[in-house]
């Protein structure tokens, strides 16, 4: 896949892409886009990218960095979202607490009332990571009963779940 020009697309859906630092979203997107694993470093600021999804349709992936210096932009991002996507480093179990309260902050916001949500649970194929039940409760998701979520596992190194994963957003997109 390679990167598709944005005129060559009408009004292509915006898509969020945040989580904590180090939860693999930039790798995530050059996997979507490229098809392989990229070296990256900490995004400060934001990649973007057009993700195409068959001869129709296409996403605009805004991949926001997660650091925590970076997390009070985030509202910045939100607005004229049609999708989060949060992603979540499964095998850190140590930072579930402040992936929930960064998670909670992002879908109180008012952009992102109505506005499904994906948890891609990044890095499952390591030993020790979250289950998906786990995520799921570990991020209190039963409590948005005012949106449309899911969980999925996934692993951008090595792609499994990844395609998957945004044929997924994009049906939530046309759902909601």
């Amino acid at each position: 896949m390679g990167l598709i020009q944005p005129k060559q697309f009408c009004k292509a859906p915006q898509v969020v892409l945040i989580g904590l630092d180090s939860a693999g979203k930039s790798t995530l997107l050059y996997r979507l886009q490229r098809g392989v694993v990229m070296g990256t470093s900490p995004t400060i600021g934001f990649n973007v990218a057009q993700l195409p999804l068959g001869k129709k349709m296409a996403l605009t992936i805004w991949d926001v960095g997660g650091q925590e210096s970076m997390r009070p932009h985030w509202k910045h991002y939100l607005k004229d979202c049609e999708a989060v996507v949060f992603v979540l480093d499964a095998s850190d179990h140590a930072r579930v607490d402040e992936a929930r309260k960064a998670l909670k902050k992002v879908l109180r916001d008012r952009n992102t009332r109505d506005v499904p949500l994906l948890v891609l649970a990044n890095k499952s194929d390591l030993p020790n990571s979250l289950t998906i039940g786990d995520v799921s409760k570990q991020l209190d998701l039963d409590s948005y009963t005012d949106r449309v979520w899911e969980v999925q596992p996934c692993s951008a190194l090595n792609g499994l779940g990844v395609q998957q994963a945004f044929l997924s957003v994009a049906r939530l997109i046309q759902k909601n």
